[in-house]
């Protein structure tokens, strides 16, 4: 069934302007056959259509990637680190990992089961810049340039929670639907709004965006 999803996959992939060979396409794809096969089991995701996870979930964390370059590209840093916080069944951790080699990508998740499928995903694809972390965020006290979550949590607790695993000048990514206004009003001022970029998911009619946050500067 996956391979039929191979032909919108790369058109999605093209629409978004991201140049990505053959191999991770390849894992994508095998990315997608891997939750599928794990979602009969454990539940990871309570989307079960393989075309609404291309587009609600692989393509949906495809188009948060070239924002994500262009900040990268902005730090010029040589190897940068990123937490993605409650990742579920690997989303957008893994699809990051894929795209952008030179990012090592850590995933926190309490659930076990979440953690073993990322460390799964991680040995068949041959990531070796993905790793799973059994945990609470806020018991991490290893620091990351970038810590990024996707329909996690409210931003207030987003930021709370991971606060001290964002270093001074890091910055926070969440993923959202449409702009969370109540939750953007709610944010303390320890927190300093960046930017809310729109994203344009392929095949996807819903509002999407990207919250950017930094520590306050003091």
């Amino acid at each position: 069934m996956s391979a039929l999803l191979e032909a919108p996959l790369r058109d999605g992939i093209q629409q978004l302007g991201l140049s990505l060979d053959d191999q991770q396409i390849a894992q994508l794809m095998a990315f997608l056959d891997l939750l599928q096969k794990w979602n009969k089991v454990y539940n990871l995701t309570s989307v079960r259509d393989p075309q609404e996870m291309l587009t609600h979930h692989l393509l949906d964390s495809l188009a948060a990637v070239p924002p994500l370059v262009r900040h990268l590209q902005g730090t010029g840093l040589p190897a940068p680190r990123l937490l993605d916080v409650g990742s579920g069944g690997g989303l957008p951790a893994v699809v990051f990992a894929i795209c952008l080699p030179q990012l090592d990508v850590s995933c926190v998740d309490t659930v076990g089961k979440k953690i073993a499928f990322i460390q799964q995903a991680a040995a068949a694809l041959r990531l070796r810049n993905l790793h799973g972390i059994q945990s609470r965020v806020e018991q991490l006290s290893q620091q990351y340039d970038v810590v990024s979550c996707r329909a996690f949590a409210a931003l207030q607790d987003f930021t709370a929670w991971s606060a001290q695993t964002l270093k001074a000048d890091g910055i926070w990514l969440a993923m959202k639907a449409k702009r969370p206004d109540d939750e953007l009003a709610l944010l303390p001022a320890t927190v300093q709004l960046l930017n809310i970029e729109p994203l344009q998911v392929p095949g996807l009619d819903a509002e999407r965006c990207i919250v950017w946050m930094r520590h306050q500067a003091s």
